[in-house]
Protein backbone atom coordinates (compact mmCIF):
# COMPACT_ATOMS: atom_id res chain seq x y z
CA UNK A 1 0.00 0.00 0.00
CA UNK A 2 1.07 3.22 -0.81
CA UNK A 3 0.67 6.79 1.28
CA UNK A 4 1.44 9.99 1.63
CA UNK A 5 3.62 11.34 4.81
CA UNK A 6 3.19 15.11 4.77
CA UNK A 7 5.48 17.41 7.01
CA UNK A 8 2.87 20.77 7.56
CA UNK A 9 3.49 24.49 8.50
CA UNK A 10 5.78 25.22 5.07
CA UNK A 11 4.15 28.14 2.70
CA UNK A 12 4.50 26.93 -0.54
CA UNK A 13 6.24 29.10 -2.93
CA UNK A 14 7.53 28.80 -6.69
CA UNK A 15 5.71 28.12 -10.08
CA UNK A 16 4.33 25.09 -11.77
CA UNK A 17 2.36 23.90 -15.14
CA UNK A 18 -1.44 23.80 -15.37
CA UNK A 19 -2.45 20.33 -16.52
CA UNK A 20 -4.35 19.39 -19.31
CA UNK A 21 -8.35 19.39 -18.15
CA UNK A 22 -8.81 15.63 -16.78
CA UNK A 23 -12.53 16.23 -17.71
CA UNK A 24 -12.12 17.36 -21.04
CA UNK A 25 -9.74 14.77 -21.74
CA UNK A 26 -12.05 11.71 -21.06
CA UNK A 27 -14.58 12.40 -23.51
CA UNK A 28 -12.29 13.30 -26.17
CA UNK A 29 -10.75 10.21 -25.67
CA UNK A 30 -13.94 8.36 -26.07
CA UNK A 31 -14.94 10.81 -29.06
CA UNK A 32 -12.14 9.12 -30.93
CA UNK A 33 -13.86 6.23 -32.14
CA UNK A 34 -16.57 8.51 -33.88
CA UNK A 35 -13.88 8.46 -36.90
CA UNK A 36 -12.05 5.72 -38.57
CA UNK A 37 -9.54 8.18 -39.14
CA UNK A 38 -6.26 9.05 -36.67
CA UNK A 39 -6.88 11.28 -34.03
CA UNK A 40 -3.98 12.85 -32.16
CA UNK A 41 -4.89 14.48 -28.39
CA UNK A 42 -2.52 17.06 -26.92
CA UNK A 43 -2.08 18.22 -22.92
CA UNK A 44 -3.67 14.41 -21.71
CA UNK A 45 -2.72 14.58 -18.36
CA UNK A 46 -0.99 11.46 -17.08
CA UNK A 47 -3.14 10.34 -14.57
CA UNK A 48 -5.01 7.03 -13.42
CA UNK A 49 -8.16 8.06 -15.47
CA UNK A 50 -7.01 8.79 -18.71
CA UNK A 51 -4.94 5.69 -18.38
CA UNK A 52 -7.68 3.78 -18.00
CA UNK A 53 -9.84 5.35 -20.48
CA UNK A 54 -7.04 4.12 -23.20
CA UNK A 55 -6.80 0.61 -21.85
CA UNK A 56 -10.40 0.74 -22.63
CA UNK A 57 -10.05 1.92 -26.06
CA UNK A 58 -7.35 -0.50 -27.01
CA UNK A 59 -9.61 -3.37 -25.50
CA UNK A 60 -12.10 -2.18 -28.15
CA UNK A 61 -9.68 -2.26 -30.61
CA UNK A 62 -8.69 1.04 -31.50
CA UNK A 63 -4.61 1.29 -31.91
CA UNK A 64 -3.32 3.84 -29.11
CA UNK A 65 0.05 5.41 -29.30
CA UNK A 66 1.57 7.67 -26.71
CA UNK A 67 3.79 10.41 -28.96
CA UNK A 68 4.64 12.08 -26.16
CA UNK A 69 4.05 12.68 -21.99
CA UNK A 70 1.21 14.35 -22.76
CA UNK A 71 0.47 13.65 -26.63
CA UNK A 72 -1.38 10.11 -28.12
CA UNK A 73 -2.14 8.88 -31.43
CA UNK A 74 -5.43 7.25 -31.57
CA UNK A 75 -6.57 4.98 -35.07
CA UNK A 76 -9.96 3.58 -34.60
CA UNK A 77 -10.18 2.69 -37.83
CA UNK A 78 -11.78 -1.04 -36.63
CA UNK A 79 -13.83 -1.63 -33.77
CA UNK A 80 -13.55 -5.10 -32.74
CA UNK A 81 -15.98 -5.23 -30.20
CA UNK A 82 -18.75 -3.55 -27.83
CA UNK A 83 -17.91 -4.43 -24.33
CA UNK A 84 -16.63 -2.77 -22.39
CA UNK A 85 -14.24 -5.19 -19.74
CA UNK A 86 -16.09 -5.37 -16.08
CA UNK A 87 -12.42 -4.81 -14.81
CA UNK A 88 -12.04 -1.56 -16.46
CA UNK A 89 -15.54 -0.27 -16.26
CA UNK A 90 -15.45 -0.35 -12.43
CA UNK A 91 -12.41 1.69 -12.14
CA UNK A 92 -13.78 4.91 -13.50
CA UNK A 93 -16.57 6.62 -13.51
CA UNK A 94 -16.21 7.98 -17.18
CA UNK A 95 -16.68 4.52 -18.59
CA UNK A 96 -20.00 5.80 -19.15
CA UNK A 97 -19.17 8.03 -22.21
CA UNK A 98 -18.81 5.04 -24.33
CA UNK A 99 -21.71 4.18 -24.46
CA UNK A 100 -23.03 7.37 -26.80
CA UNK A 101 -19.79 7.02 -29.39
CA UNK A 102 -19.97 3.09 -29.54
CA UNK A 103 -24.26 3.09 -30.21
CA UNK A 104 -23.24 5.89 -32.79
CA UNK A 105 -20.50 4.06 -34.43
CA UNK A 106 -21.33 0.05 -33.71
CA UNK A 107 -25.27 0.51 -33.18
CA UNK A 108 -24.31 -1.34 -29.77
CA UNK A 109 -22.47 -0.72 -26.27
CA UNK A 110 -22.37 -3.00 -23.28
CA UNK A 111 -21.15 -2.33 -19.97
CA UNK A 112 -21.11 -2.56 -16.34
CA UNK A 113 -21.86 -0.19 -14.05
CA UNK A 114 -19.06 2.44 -14.18
CA UNK A 115 -16.97 2.80 -10.84
CA UNK A 116 -15.25 5.80 -9.78
CA UNK A 117 -15.97 8.22 -6.60
CA UNK A 118 -18.11 7.10 -3.78
CA UNK A 119 -19.98 11.03 -3.55
CA UNK A 120 -23.16 9.23 -2.91
CA UNK A 121 -25.78 8.59 -5.85
CA UNK A 122 -24.52 9.09 -9.22
CA UNK A 123 -27.71 8.84 -11.51
CA UNK A 124 -27.25 7.62 -15.00
CA UNK A 125 -30.72 7.83 -15.73
CA UNK A 126 -30.19 10.95 -17.82
CA UNK A 127 -27.51 8.79 -20.25
CA UNK A 128 -30.63 6.92 -20.91
CA UNK A 129 -33.18 8.98 -21.33
CA UNK A 130 -30.83 10.92 -23.63
CA UNK A 131 -29.54 7.85 -26.11
CA UNK A 132 -33.60 6.44 -25.91
CA UNK A 133 -34.56 9.69 -27.38
CA UNK A 134 -31.92 9.46 -30.16
CA UNK A 135 -33.08 5.61 -30.75
CA UNK A 136 -31.28 3.30 -28.79
CA UNK A 137 -33.10 0.57 -26.52
CA UNK A 138 -31.63 -0.24 -23.47
CA UNK A 139 -32.08 -3.26 -21.15
CA UNK A 140 -30.32 -3.02 -17.20
CA UNK A 141 -30.67 -6.34 -16.21
CA UNK A 142 -26.87 -7.14 -15.28
CA UNK A 143 -24.44 -4.72 -17.50
CA UNK A 144 -25.96 -1.67 -19.68
CA UNK A 145 -26.70 -3.17 -22.92
CA UNK A 146 -27.64 -0.48 -25.70
CA UNK A 147 -29.13 -0.88 -28.80
CA UNK A 148 -30.02 0.82 -32.06
CA UNK A 149 -30.57 0.19 -35.46
CA UNK A 150 -30.06 3.51 -36.20
CA UNK A 151 -30.03 6.92 -34.41
CA UNK A 152 -32.16 9.77 -35.26
CA UNK A 153 -32.15 13.15 -34.24
CA UNK A 154 -34.28 14.32 -31.67
CA UNK A 155 -35.45 16.97 -29.45
CA UNK A 156 -33.97 16.61 -25.90
CA UNK A 157 -34.71 18.26 -22.39
CA UNK A 158 -32.16 16.64 -19.60
CA UNK A 159 -34.31 15.93 -16.81
CA UNK A 160 -31.25 17.45 -15.04
CA UNK A 161 -27.53 19.35 -16.08
CA UNK A 162 -25.19 16.35 -16.19
CA UNK A 163 -22.00 16.77 -17.61
CA UNK A 164 -21.20 13.19 -18.94
CA UNK A 165 -24.94 13.09 -20.02
CA UNK A 166 -24.51 15.73 -22.13
CA UNK A 167 -21.35 14.55 -23.82
CA UNK A 168 -23.04 11.24 -24.50
CA UNK A 169 -26.24 12.88 -25.84
CA UNK A 170 -23.78 14.75 -28.15
CA UNK A 171 -21.42 12.32 -29.41
CA UNK A 172 -24.30 10.44 -30.24
CA UNK A 173 -26.41 12.88 -31.88
CA UNK A 174 -22.94 14.35 -33.87
CA UNK A 175 -23.59 10.68 -35.93
CA UNK A 176 -27.41 10.48 -35.87
CA UNK A 177 -29.40 11.39 -39.01
CA UNK A 178 -31.38 14.80 -38.68
CA UNK A 179 -31.62 17.65 -36.20
CA UNK A 180 -31.20 17.05 -32.82
CA UNK A 181 -31.89 20.05 -30.13
CA UNK A 182 -30.28 19.25 -26.16
CA UNK A 183 -31.85 21.52 -23.96
CA UNK A 184 -30.84 22.11 -20.29
CA UNK A 185 -27.11 20.74 -21.40
CA UNK A 186 -24.07 21.27 -19.63
CA UNK A 187 -21.94 23.66 -20.52
CA UNK A 188 -18.93 23.49 -18.61
CA UNK A 189 -15.34 24.33 -20.06
CA UNK A 190 -14.90 20.38 -20.57
CA UNK A 191 -18.54 20.03 -22.52
CA UNK A 192 -16.85 22.81 -24.74
CA UNK A 193 -13.61 21.05 -25.63
CA UNK A 194 -15.96 18.09 -26.80
CA UNK A 195 -17.55 20.45 -28.96
CA UNK A 196 -15.00 21.97 -30.27
CA UNK A 197 -13.31 18.85 -31.03
CA UNK A 198 -15.88 16.95 -32.91
CA UNK A 199 -16.41 20.51 -34.60
CA UNK A 200 -13.10 20.05 -35.92
CA UNK A 201 -13.58 16.55 -37.30
CA UNK A 202 -16.45 17.96 -38.82
CA UNK A 203 -19.30 18.01 -36.85
CA UNK A 204 -22.11 20.39 -37.20
CA UNK A 205 -23.01 21.74 -33.40
CA UNK A 206 -24.37 25.51 -32.39
CA UNK A 207 -24.94 27.30 -29.27
CA UNK A 208 -21.51 25.99 -27.78
CA UNK A 209 -20.90 27.10 -24.23
CA UNK A 210 -24.70 27.92 -23.62
CA UNK A 211 -27.52 25.29 -22.68
CA UNK A 212 -29.01 24.66 -25.67
CA UNK A 213 -26.85 22.69 -28.50
CA UNK A 214 -28.14 22.42 -31.52
CA UNK A 215 -26.79 19.77 -33.90
CA UNK A 216 -27.01 18.68 -36.97
CA UNK A 217 -26.15 14.86 -37.84
CA UNK A 218 -23.35 14.12 -40.58
CA UNK A 219 -22.57 10.92 -42.46
CA UNK A 220 -19.22 10.54 -40.71
CA UNK A 221 -16.40 12.44 -39.05
CA UNK A 222 -12.43 12.87 -39.82
CA UNK A 223 -9.26 12.85 -37.76
CA UNK A 224 -8.31 15.64 -36.23
CA UNK A 225 -5.14 17.65 -34.17
CA UNK A 226 -6.77 18.74 -30.80
CA UNK A 227 -5.15 20.04 -27.76
CA UNK A 228 -7.21 19.49 -24.35
CA UNK A 229 -7.74 23.08 -22.73
CA UNK A 230 -6.02 23.69 -18.83
CA UNK A 231 -7.92 22.29 -15.63
CA UNK A 232 -9.56 24.97 -13.40
CA UNK A 233 -10.38 22.11 -10.91
CA UNK A 234 -6.18 21.66 -10.23
CA UNK A 235 -5.33 25.84 -11.05
CA UNK A 236 -8.36 25.72 -8.00
CA UNK A 237 -7.04 23.52 -5.94
CA UNK A 238 -3.11 25.22 -5.56
CA UNK A 239 -4.85 28.58 -5.41
CA UNK A 240 -6.43 26.97 -2.20
CA UNK A 241 -3.36 25.48 -0.90
CA UNK A 242 -0.80 28.87 -1.59
CA UNK A 243 -3.49 30.78 0.13
CA UNK A 244 -4.40 27.72 2.86
CA UNK A 245 -0.46 27.56 3.56
CA UNK A 246 -0.01 31.45 3.68
CA UNK A 247 2.31 31.23 0.20
CA UNK A 248 2.51 32.10 -2.68
CA UNK A 249 2.26 30.75 -6.69
CA UNK A 250 2.12 31.11 -10.05
CA UNK A 251 0.81 28.60 -12.46
CA UNK A 252 1.14 28.95 -16.02
CA UNK A 253 -0.93 28.03 -18.98
CA UNK A 254 -3.94 29.13 -17.38
CA UNK A 255 -7.23 30.25 -19.29
CA UNK A 256 -8.78 33.29 -17.58
CA UNK A 257 -12.57 32.73 -18.74
CA UNK A 258 -12.50 29.34 -17.07
CA UNK A 259 -12.09 31.10 -13.47
CA UNK A 260 -14.44 34.15 -13.47
CA UNK A 261 -16.89 31.62 -10.74
CA UNK A 262 -13.70 30.64 -8.81
CA UNK A 263 -12.62 34.61 -8.33
CA UNK A 264 -15.79 35.41 -7.17
CA UNK A 265 -15.94 32.60 -4.52
CA UNK A 266 -12.60 33.04 -3.60
CA UNK A 267 -13.21 36.50 -2.78
CA UNK A 268 -15.25 36.07 -0.03
CA UNK A 269 -12.90 34.31 1.68
CA UNK A 270 -10.59 37.01 1.22
CA UNK A 271 -8.55 35.64 -1.53
CA UNK A 272 -7.57 37.18 -5.05
CA UNK A 273 -5.11 36.62 -7.70
CA UNK A 274 -3.60 38.10 -10.55
CA UNK A 275 -3.39 37.06 -13.91
CA UNK A 276 -1.32 38.12 -16.55
CA UNK A 277 -1.31 36.80 -20.29
CA UNK A 278 -1.72 32.60 -19.05
CA UNK A 279 -0.06 33.43 -15.75
CA UNK A 280 -1.58 33.40 -12.41
CA UNK A 281 -0.10 35.24 -9.57
CA UNK A 282 -1.39 34.36 -5.79
CA UNK A 283 0.51 36.55 -3.93
CA UNK A 284 1.97 36.45 -0.19
CA UNK A 285 -0.38 38.43 2.33
CA UNK A 286 -3.55 37.48 1.44
CA UNK A 287 -6.49 39.55 3.16
CA UNK A 288 -7.92 35.62 4.72
CA UNK A 289 -11.24 37.14 6.09
CA UNK A 290 -14.61 36.07 5.38
CA UNK A 291 -16.15 39.18 3.59
CA UNK A 292 -19.96 39.34 5.14
CA UNK A 293 -22.92 39.54 3.08
CA UNK A 294 -24.92 43.18 3.00
CA UNK A 295 -25.61 43.61 7.02
CA UNK A 296 -23.08 41.47 8.21
CA UNK A 297 -24.64 38.31 7.07
CA UNK A 298 -23.00 35.03 6.74
CA UNK A 299 -22.59 34.53 3.56
CA UNK A 300 -22.30 31.15 1.55
CA UNK A 301 -20.33 29.37 -1.09
CA UNK A 302 -22.97 27.14 -3.03
CA UNK A 303 -22.16 25.06 -6.26
CA UNK A 304 -24.15 25.00 -9.36
CA UNK A 305 -23.98 23.79 -12.99
CA UNK A 306 -21.70 26.11 -15.21
CA UNK A 307 -20.87 29.44 -15.32
CA UNK A 308 -21.61 28.68 -11.00
CA UNK A 309 -19.30 27.83 -8.78
CA UNK A 310 -17.99 24.14 -9.55
CA UNK A 311 -19.20 21.33 -7.10
CA UNK A 312 -15.57 19.41 -7.55
CA UNK A 313 -14.46 22.58 -5.49
CA UNK A 314 -16.16 22.51 -2.72
CA UNK A 315 -14.00 20.29 -0.86
CA UNK A 316 -10.97 22.51 -1.39
CA UNK A 317 -12.78 25.61 -0.25
CA UNK A 318 -14.33 23.90 2.84
CA UNK A 319 -10.45 23.12 3.76
CA UNK A 320 -9.25 26.85 2.99
CA UNK A 321 -12.20 28.34 4.92
CA UNK A 322 -10.66 26.55 8.40
CA UNK A 323 -7.56 29.03 7.75
CA UNK A 324 -9.67 32.28 7.04
CA UNK A 325 -11.03 34.69 10.28
CA UNK A 326 -15.02 34.36 10.33
CA UNK A 327 -17.82 32.16 9.51
CA UNK A 328 -18.60 31.00 5.94
CA UNK A 329 -21.44 28.25 5.16
CA UNK A 330 -20.67 25.41 2.52
CA UNK A 331 -23.48 24.54 0.79
CA UNK A 332 -23.01 21.25 -1.46
CA UNK A 333 -26.13 20.76 -3.65
CA UNK A 334 -25.20 18.20 -5.59
CA UNK A 335 -23.72 15.04 -4.00
CA UNK A 336 -25.50 13.60 -0.38
CA UNK A 337 -22.33 11.97 0.75
CA UNK A 338 -19.64 14.84 -0.43
CA UNK A 339 -19.27 16.44 2.92
CA UNK A 340 -18.72 13.29 5.12
CA UNK A 341 -15.30 13.78 4.64
CA UNK A 342 -15.07 16.71 7.32
CA UNK A 343 -15.53 14.93 10.38
CA UNK A 344 -11.24 14.31 9.48
CA UNK A 345 -11.07 17.89 9.55
CA UNK A 346 -12.78 18.42 12.94
CA UNK A 347 -10.56 15.83 13.96
CA UNK A 348 -7.72 18.10 12.92
CA UNK A 349 -8.73 20.69 15.00
CA UNK A 350 -11.37 22.19 12.31
CA UNK A 351 -14.41 24.24 13.87
CA UNK A 352 -16.85 22.93 11.69
CA UNK A 353 -20.60 22.08 12.05
CA UNK A 354 -21.76 19.67 9.44
CA UNK A 355 -25.72 20.60 9.53
CA UNK A 356 -26.60 17.93 6.57
CA UNK A 357 -25.30 15.77 3.74
CA UNK A 358 -25.30 18.78 2.41
CA UNK A 359 -24.41 21.67 4.13
CA UNK A 360 -21.48 22.95 6.64
CA UNK A 361 -20.67 25.54 8.70
CA UNK A 362 -16.99 26.61 8.89
CA UNK A 363 -15.51 29.03 11.44
CA UNK A 364 -11.77 29.87 11.03
CA UNK A 365 -8.90 30.40 11.42
CA UNK A 366 -8.39 26.67 13.36
CA UNK A 367 -5.02 25.63 14.09
CA UNK A 368 -4.75 22.19 12.46
CA UNK A 369 -2.82 19.46 13.54
CA UNK A 370 -1.23 16.35 11.98
CA UNK A 371 -3.73 13.69 11.28
CA UNK A 372 -4.03 9.70 9.99
CA UNK A 373 -6.30 10.21 7.11
CA UNK A 374 -8.17 8.39 4.12
CA UNK A 375 -8.90 9.56 0.66
CA UNK A 376 -12.45 9.37 -0.24
CA UNK A 377 -12.35 10.56 -3.52
CA UNK A 378 -10.08 12.85 -5.72
CA UNK A 379 -11.30 16.27 -4.49
CA UNK A 380 -11.81 15.77 -0.80
CA UNK A 381 -8.60 13.78 -0.97
CA UNK A 382 -6.78 16.95 -2.50
CA UNK A 383 -8.51 18.60 0.29
CA UNK A 384 -7.07 16.29 2.62
CA UNK A 385 -3.36 17.07 1.45
CA UNK A 386 -4.27 20.91 1.64
CA UNK A 387 -5.05 20.77 5.39
CA UNK A 388 -1.86 17.75 5.99
CA UNK A 389 0.36 20.94 4.62
CA UNK A 390 -1.14 23.33 6.38
CA UNK A 391 -1.36 21.52 10.07
CA UNK A 392 1.46 21.50 12.42
CA UNK A 393 2.71 18.09 12.42
CA UNK A 394 2.71 15.34 10.67
CA UNK A 395 0.03 13.49 8.85
CA UNK A 396 -0.17 10.83 6.85
CA UNK A 397 -2.68 10.05 3.83
CA UNK A 398 -4.23 6.42 2.65
CA UNK A 399 -6.16 5.39 -0.61
CA UNK A 400 -4.18 7.94 -2.47
CA UNK A 401 -5.24 6.37 -5.60
CA UNK A 402 -8.73 8.14 -5.50
CA UNK A 403 -6.03 11.49 -5.76
CA UNK A 404 -3.98 10.56 -8.05
CA UNK A 405 -6.81 9.05 -10.35
CA UNK A 406 -7.09 13.24 -10.83
CA UNK A 407 -3.84 14.87 -9.62
CA UNK A 408 -1.01 14.58 -12.26
CA UNK A 409 2.37 14.54 -11.38
CA UNK A 410 1.22 16.03 -7.70
CA UNK A 411 3.92 14.55 -5.00
CA UNK A 412 6.20 16.16 -7.54
CA UNK A 413 4.69 19.25 -8.05
CA UNK A 414 4.29 19.57 -4.39
CA UNK A 415 7.91 18.77 -3.55
CA UNK A 416 8.86 22.12 -6.11
CA UNK A 417 7.00 24.37 -4.18
CA UNK A 418 9.09 23.48 -1.34
CA UNK A 419 6.30 20.78 0.23
CA UNK A 420 7.64 18.60 2.66
CA UNK A 421 5.86 15.74 0.93
CA UNK A 422 6.78 11.52 0.11
CA UNK A 423 4.97 8.78 -1.18
CA UNK A 424 5.91 6.01 0.65
CA UNK A 425 5.40 2.30 0.49
CA UNK A 426 3.81 0.35 3.38
CA UNK A 427 3.28 -3.20 4.52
Amino acid sequence: MIEYKIEGGIPIRGTIAASGNKNSALPCIAASILTEEPVILKNIPHIEDTGVMLLILQSLGAKVEKLDDHEWKICASEITRSDIPAELSKKIRASILFAGPLVARTGKAIMPPPGGDIIGRRRVDTHFLALEELGARITVDGPFNFNANKLVGADIFLDETSVTATENAIMAAVLAEGHTKITNAASEPHVQDLCNMLVSMGAKISGIGSNILYIDGVKKLHGVEFAIGPDFMEIGSYIGLAAATKGSITITGVRAEDLRPLRVSFGKLGIRWSIEDDRLTVDVGQEMKVNTDLGGMIPKIDDSPWPGFPADLTSIMTVVATQVEGTVLIFEKLFESRMFFVDKLISMGARITLCDPHRAVVSGPSTLHGERLSSPDVRAGMAMVIAAMAAHGESTISNIYQIERGYENIVEKLQSLGARIQRVEVK
